[in-house]
């Protein structure tokens, strides 16, 4: 329940500090006191999107905060979520800085919008006129359904598992649109690949063919350089060989008298015997050096091949053509694998369709279960306040395809005469019939302690007199599952509360401010006869209040 609420510098309230209680709660105020501001501040704090419009004083901030006792309530789960320290005594903060900037904590720990929305609709529910709208929603309808069924942990399980089912669904989407694009280029991959693979590349090729190419278009030119080296080494008559022997023989016949011959000598014959080698060398290389203008030919064509190959797929060598057939490979192995990949993900989608649907079964049967409790509740209820002949079904019917929260579509239908039909109830309700059904469906919903707060805003408008002490009556019944803050221009209302708080406006100087206090029983005796009589307070008036504030 709401124990405490703090606001600062929000639209006409410069600083106020209510406490408020368990049970049923009263707020009056004359109109444009600021009842309409405080909820205001209140939706702030819950969520609402704010501008600095709602600063009293553009160069400081405004904070609304709200202090909630949740034990019972079982919103552990929610805290651990999103990773904040659960505490029994919870506090929800906005603040909205003069630069716009806005803020929101939940116990001190910055969080964002929406996390302080979702809580925010787990403890409180704040029930403005035109709310009565939403009789029409068959969202809203289907949120009261559940809320008396009471499978909150069912429904979340069921939302988990619609979330994964959809993730499954858009996962084989993506899946057969990438098989369906990767089958139509599939003989595209194929020709292309096989005429990269029928070139048998290898990496190298290409360098050792060129260098290939380069000597057989010189052939004759090495074969004559060859020839020439290969005479002046080994010449019969003028070869370096000959002198060398020559030499060699020379330090020979040295070596008996001069120390350094034989060593020159063996020098000599190392090299000797070295160019003798390489003259064979030499020799060998010319003879082979010969013209082959067809294997010339061949390797042009095939250099031609590479070039045109690489020209064609515009990459710079043959290890790049390589890496592109292997890319082609890959994406003709990827196209014919996924017919497979795409019947794994359908036994998946299956199994997961199966699960939804069990937990869909479950959640409409409890429906169905609890739909004839709220006929009956609803029905009493309207009859209590002033609708004697009322009737109230709730139709529920299978959609046959999974929403996100089940697969049930369910309308409200009214009739608030005999003789008449039962229709949708947006189509045939008036604007004081919605507000008696939405006060019996709030009643419901606080029977099932779903919520720990609900606050009404003028919910009793259009009704006076019996039907008046009627509506007072439950009310004050629900505050004994919840707490009930209710803010009413009816004596009859005010007078049931456990606590009466009024909301007033005040002139300081140039300004205007609005506020609001705790009335002590003389004080709520006044403004209980004042409500009867107005300003002028007679002695009938006193009595009468006396009266209503004796039978609460």
């Amino acid at each position: 329940m709401l124990t405490r609420l703090l606001v600062q510098n929000y639209a006409l309230i410069r600083e106020l500090d209510v406490t408020f209680s368990n049970g049923f709660s009263i707020i009056t105020g004359e109109t444009g006191a600021g009842k309409s501001i405080l909820l205001g501040a209140l939706s702030l704090m819950l969520g609402q999107r704010a501008d600095t419009s709602v600063l009293k004083d553009q160069s400081k901030k405004c904070i609304v905060e709200g202090t909630f006792e949740t034990t019972g309530y079982n919103l552990e789960s929610f805290f651990e979520e999103n990773e904040l320290d659960y505490e029994p005594l919870v506090t929800l903060r906005r603040e909205i800085s003069p630069a716009g900037k806005s803020r929101a904590f939940i116990n001190d720990t910055p969080v964002t919008l929406s996390v302080i929305q979702q809580l925010g609709i787990q403890l409180v529910d704040i029930h403005s006129q035109h709310q009565n709208l939403e009789l029409g929603n068959h969202l809203f309808q289907l949120k009261v359904i559940d809320i008396c069924a009471g499978h909150r942990s069912l429904l979340t399980t069921y939302a988990a598992t619609f979330r994964k089912f959809n993730e499954q669904k858009q996962l084989l989407t993506e899946l057969e649109s990438k098989a369906a694009k990767a089958k139509a280029d599939l003989d595209y991959f194929l020709f292309q690949f096989e005429q990269l693979d029928s070139a048998k590349l290898s990496e190298n090729e290409q360098e050792e063919l060129e260098r290939e190419r380069e000597e057989l278009s010189h052939a004759e030119e090495i074969k004559m350089g060859l020839t020439q080296i290969s005479s002046l080494m080994d010449d019969d008559s003028a070869g370096v060989l000959m002198h060398l022997k020559e030499i060699m023989n020379i330090y020979g016949r040295l070596s008996s008298f001069h120390a350094s011959a034989a060593p020159m000598q063996q020098r000599i014959e190392s090299v000797y015997y070295e160019l003798k080698d390489i003259a064979e060398d030499t020799a060998a290389q010319s003879e082979r050096a010969e013209s082959d203008p067809e294997r010339l030919e061949a390797i042009n064509n095939r250099i031609d091949l590479l070039f045109s190959l690489q020209q064609k797929h515009r990459v710079a060598s043959v290890a790049e053509l390589i890496l592109l057939k292997d890319q082609y490979h890959s994406k003709i192995q990827e196209a014919e694998s996924f017919d497979a990949e795409i019947e794994a993900q359908k036994k998946i989608l299956e199994e997961k369709e199966k699960e939804l649907n069990k937990l869909a079964s479950s959640i409409s049967s409890n429906r169905k279960k609890v739909i004839p409790s709220i006929e009956k509740q609803v029905v009493s209820v309207l009859t209590q306040v002033g609708i004697p002949n009322a009737a109230f079904k709730v139709g529920i019917e299978d959609s046959g395809h999974f929403q996100q929260h089940g697969k049930d579509t369910v309308s409200f239908l009214f009739s608030a005469n005999k003789s008449s039909a039962l229709q949708e109830i947006s189509k045939v309700a008036s604007g004081g019939e919605m507000s008696r059904v939405m006060l019996a469906l709030k009643s419901l919903i606080s029977a099932s302690k779903a919520l720990p707060t609900i606050i009404f805003d003028e919910i009793d408008t259009g009704v006076s007199g019996e039907i008046a002490h009627r509506m007072a009556s439950i009310l004050k019944q629900m505050s004994t599952e919840m707490q009930v803050i209710n803010i009413t221009h009816l004596p009859q209302i005010a007078s049931k509360g456990d606590n009466h708080y009024l909301v007033y406006k005040k002139d300081e100087g140039e300004e205007t401010f609005s506020g609001i206090r705790l009335l002590s029983p003389n004080e709520r005796l006044e403004e209980i006869a004042k409500m009867l009589s107005g300003e002028g307070l007679s002695e009938a008036a006193m009595n009468n209040a006396r009266e209503l504030l004796s039978a609460k």
